[in-house]
């Protein structure tokens, strides 16, 4: 028995149409009309609120006048692999998250991507939604009402499938007249080099290693105690992937800089911690994580990837604070989003000197790098002019 609504026909330019695709042989219908097109627009509705990974709950797919809502709880969406690697450009909003889900439940990510929100940073946009692109580049205010669907439910509702159907329906527009705009810009081939560096991220493997880089608090601890916190960290993010939960349902954040400070040796010490109770204390956890604490202890302190990261010179620390000034400045006089043009971290990595610098190759080293080469050597300087506006100026003689 049809578990959702009958499939709303397609209408050429009709708000909301789609086909709500629940059957392999309608699916089959779907991948033989997207096996030669030339872009196809994708998004995902997904869950992982109470699981460590994402459970992909709808997909929704765009391509000429066409939309489809793809149910991967009755359909193999992993037969979707070859369109994604085929020569069709992939097109997303924020595609992070999206490229996630795409990883685990088809097993591929595009192989030839473009991501609105990252494009819209080249003109002068930051971070903006969907909606908010849709506004400026259509016209097309988008409803928010079903945000907060449960995708996961069956049927869904009418306004459901047209809400999720909306996520799709004009983001090939927004890619087209984006593309017109950077291109007069000369700013297209800088969109495409950021966006891939995303898209290949996307597949790196997370390292439990590295879990504890996401917990602020512990980023703030120093020697014994942050070995400490590496491991546990760890283990909390593997024993979180080996239950499929969350990994706040493991050990809160709060537990992890607690035990990471006190190092209990005992488990009546772990569970008088605080942060800590019967629900993150079972016999197999407190073996875990006492083992994780004596890892620790043992551990030699360093940085998270294995080696001492070089500390700025004393003497460059000043100028991280005044470049970011200026670097968001410039983002502003040129309209592109100062997040893609240098963050803080990559001046620093820049005035370090390290070798894989954002800053010190590409677009970035003459828009940005090459400036402040000049200043922090001298030869130039910034100074305010009228309104409290910096200004890049050369120091003659120098």
């Amino acid at each position: 028995p049809r578990v959702n609504p009958p499939a709303t026909p397609n209408r050429p330019g009709g708000a909301g149409a789609h086909r709500w695709v629940d059957s392999e042989a309608h699916f089959d219908d779907v991948l033989a009309e997207l096996a030669d097109q030339p872009a196809l627009a994708l998004d995902t509705e997904f869950h992982r609120e109470r699981t460590y990974f994402p459970q992909l709950a709808l997909m929704q797919l765009a391509w000429g006048d066409n939309v489809a809502l793809i149910d991967p709880l009755a359909v193999d969406v992993t037969r979707l692999a070859p369109v994604l690697t085929g020569p069709g450009v992939v097109v997303l909003h924020a595609a992070d998250q999206d490229l996630e889900v795409l990883e685990l439940s088809v097993g591929s990510v595009p192989a030839r991507m473009f991501d609105t929100q990252v494009a819209a940073g080249f003109l002068g946009m930051s971070s903006p939604s969907l909606q908010v692109l849709c506004e400026r580049f259509v016209g097309v205010r988008l409803a928010k009402g079903e945000r907060m669907t449960d995708w996961l439910a069956r049927p869904l509702g009418d306004r459901q499938c047209q809400y999720a159907a909306a996520d799709v329906e004009h983001l090939l527009t927004v890619r087209s007249l984006e593309v017109e705009q950077l291109e007069e810009r000369g700013r297209l081939q800088w969109a495409h080099d950021e966006i891939e560096v995303r898209r290949a991220r996307a597949r790196a493997v997370r390292d439990p290693a590295e879990a504890w880089t996401r917990i602020k608090e512990a980023r703030q601890l120093k020697g014994q105690a942050r070995s400490i916190a590496i491991e546990v960290a760890a283990w909390r993010d593997r024993r979180a992937a080996e239950v499929d939960q969350p990994v706040r349902f493991v050990l809160p954040d709060l537990a992890v800089v607690t035990i990471a400070q006190r190092a209990p040796t005992t488990a009546r010490q772990l569970r008088d911690l605080r942060g800590l109770d019967g629900r993150h204390t079972s016999p197999d956890a407190v073996e875990g994580l006492l083992a994780a604490v004596e890892a620790g202890k043992s551990r030699t302190p360093e940085a998270p990837n294995g080696a001492p990261t070089p500390e700025l010179d004393r003497d460059l620390r000043p100028a991280v604070t005044l470049v970011s000034a200026w670097v968001a400045q410039l983002g502003r006089d040129l309209e592109i989003d100062p997040g893609l043009l240098a963050t803080r971290a990559d001046v620093e990595a820049f005035l370090r000197g390290d070798d894989d610098a954002r800053l010190g190759s590409g677009w970035r080293a003459d828009l940005v790098g090459g400036p402040i080469g000049d200043l922090v050597s001298g030869r130039a300087a910034l100074a305010f002019e009228g309104k409290g506006r910096l200004v890049l100026e050369d120091r003659p003689g120098t």
